[in-house]
C-alpha cells in the first residue's frame, strides 16, 4: 500500500537506489556531510515498526545490519549511528549514518547546527571528503553482494 503525497512511495526519482526487493530498498541518502550515509525503506506505507509482522521486522533489521556491517569494513568509521524517526514521513526507514572526527557536527547528534572549521579543519575534510567519496563505489558494490544474500 502506497500513500499519494509520502515522499518515501514516491520518490522524486530512483536513481539513488542501491538495492531493493519486493518488500525494501536501500538508497544512498546523497548527504554530503556523511558520504555513505545510507537508508533503509520499507516499501509499503507502513508507520510504526509495531505495525510490521515479527518477520517483516527481521527482514528490515536484518538489511540495517547488514548495512552496518559493510559501512564499517568498508567506510572504516569511527562511530555508526542508527535512527528510525519518521516524525516528518510517517514511513518505516531506518538511517545508518557514518560518523568521523573531522565531520562538522562529530560528536553532536548528525541534526545538530555544524561547527564552523579554521581553513585547516576544512582543507582536512576536503581532503577527508575526496577519500571517502572514492571509496563509495566499493562500498556500494559490497553492500549489493551482501544484501543479495537476503
Amino acid at each position: 500500500m502506497h500513500s499519494g503525497n509520502c515522499p518515501l512511495c514516491n520518490p522524486e526519482n530512483d536513481h539513488d537506489v542501491l538495492w531493493r526487493n519486493d518488500k525494501l530498498r536501500v538508497i544512498d541518502a546523497g548527504e554530503p556531510d556523511f558520504p555513505g550515509f545510507t537508508r533503509v525503506i520499507w516499501n509499503d506505507h507502513i508507520a510504526e515498526m509495531t505495525d510490521l509482522d515479527q518477520q517483516d521486522r527481521q527482514s528490515i533489521m536484518d538489511a540495517v545490519w547488514m548495512v552496518e556491517s559493510v559501512m564499517r569494513h568498508e567506510l572504516m568509521p569511527v562511530k555508526v549511528n542508527l535512527a528510525q524517526f519518521g516524525n516528518y514521513v510517517p514511513h518505516v526507514h531506518w538511517h545508518v549514518i557514518p560518523r568521523w572526527p573531522l565531520d562538522s557536527r562529530y560528536p553532536d547528534a548528525v541534526w545538530a547546527p555544524a561547527r564552523e572549521r579554521s581553513f585547516e579543519q576544512q582543507l582536512a575534510w576536503d581532503v577527508f571528503r575526496e577519500q571517502q567519496d572514492n571509496l563509495l563505489t566499493s562500498y556500494h558494490a559490497t553492500l549489493r553482494d551482501v544484501l543479495d544474500t537476503l
